[in-house]
């Protein structure tokens, strides 16, 4: 970060690389692990959000895509054995 310069105004897509504007809100977690109540998300521009939420579900990761913003307490199901 370069001192005395802004970051950018609205959040940005987390795809490598990508400068856009976020729109909408890839939530996700990693069930081995975290519990159903952990949720991570990863911001994401319109060209790159089916990437993202592809990426995490070839992963067999649990994934919510949300406008950006909505809020989500929970993603994929908790399973007993």
């Amino acid at each position: 970060m370069i001192i005395g310069s802004e970051g950018p105004s609205a959040p940005q897509c987390s795809r490598a690389g990508c400068r856009a504007d976020a729109i909408r809100g890839v939530h996700w977690r990693n069930p081995r692990i975290h519990g159903i109540d952990r949720v991570k998300v990863w911001a994401a521009c319109d060209e790159h959000v089916d990437f993202l939420a592809e990426f995490l579900r070839s992963r067999d990761f649990p994934v919510i895509v949300t406008a950006l913003g909505e809020t989500v307490d929970s993603v994929g199901v908790e399973t007993t054995s």
